[in-house]
Formats: structure tokens, sequence, C-alpha cells
């Protein structure tokens, strides 16, 4: 049995790395939306079959408008209840009352996902490139057996980050 050119292993383990590296990259952005998203609405409740935000002071935020360019909705309380609402001072600080945006889409779609999905993607990508090219350059059974697992690998990552960006 035939040991495995060093060129193919670097190429491989390159390719393991940036694989691995696009996952934490799309997980680590996730994150990073789900955490905004909690912050910015911290205290809040929504119902969805009210279509309604409800504020720590019981106060409803009520749909405003629907920006169907941007995928979001905005919800906003009466400004008169806001302005006479005690904790106003470290809730807002907008006279038309508090405002918050409920996305329509979930993370992978919206624009900062599509943007970090399309960086993991190109990780992906450049792993599946440098993979073939390895394929190309030594093509003895032991490399065919090795790299054929990592572009099966590269596939299903790639799969994983696909559809985002090509369904809308």
């Amino acid at each position: 049995m035939t040991a495995l050119h060093p060129e193919t292993i670097l190429l491989g383990a390159y390719a393991l790395f940036l694989l691995g590296a696009a996952a934490v990259l799309d997980l680590l952005a996730a994150h990073a939306h789900r955490r905004s998203q909690r912050y910015r609405t911290a205290g809040f409740t929504y119902y969805e079959h009210l279509d309604t935000w409800v504020c720590p002071e019981g106060e409803h935020l009520r749909s405003r408008e629907v920006d169907h360019a941007r995928r979001l909705v905005r919800y906003r309380a009466r400004p008169h209840v806001c302005n006479a609402c005690a904790r106003k001072p470290a809730c807002t600080d907008s006279d038309e009352g508090r405002e918050v945006v409920r996305f329509l889409d979930d993370w992978p779609r919206l624009e900062a996902g599509r943007f970090h999905r399309g960086l993991a993607a190109t990780l992906v990508a450049l792993a599946a490139l440098m993979a073939v090219a390895a394929l190309v350059r030594h093509h003895g059974p032991v490399e065919l057996a090795a790299l054929g697992c990592l572009l099966m690998v590269t596939g299903l990552v790639g799969r994983r980050l696909a559809p985002p960006l090509t369904h809308r």
C-alpha cells in the first residue's frame, strides 16, 4: 500500500481548515445576530397571534409600517404613553414612542446573513478547488480515496450553506 503524497496531505489539511473556518464563521455570525436581536428587544415580548410587541410596562407596540423592500415590520408605541413613562430615559430617546423592528426573514436570508454565508461559501468553494487540484496532480488510489472523501465533506458543508444563497 502506498502512502499519501505530502502535498496531498498538506492540501487536504488546509482544505479541512477552510471548511472549519467556514462553519465557525457561519455559527458566529448567526450567534451575533441572535444576540443583537435579544439586546434590541430586551424586556419586550412578541405575541405572534396579535402581531404585537408588549413593553415591560404593558404598553402595546402595534405594527406601523411594513417595509417590503427591506423585509421588515416596524412597531411603535403610542408617543404620549412613552413620553409619560418613568422608564423612558432607559428605553428610548424618541419623542415619537419606542420603536421595535421585526425582520420578516430568518437570519440566513437577511442581507447580513447572505453576506456572511457568501463568505463561508467562498471558503468552501476554495476548499473544493484545492481538492480538485490535488486530484489532478496526484491520482493514485490512496489519493483518490482520501480526496474523494474530502470532496464529499466539502459538498455536505457547501450544501448546508447554499440554500439561503439560492432561495429568496
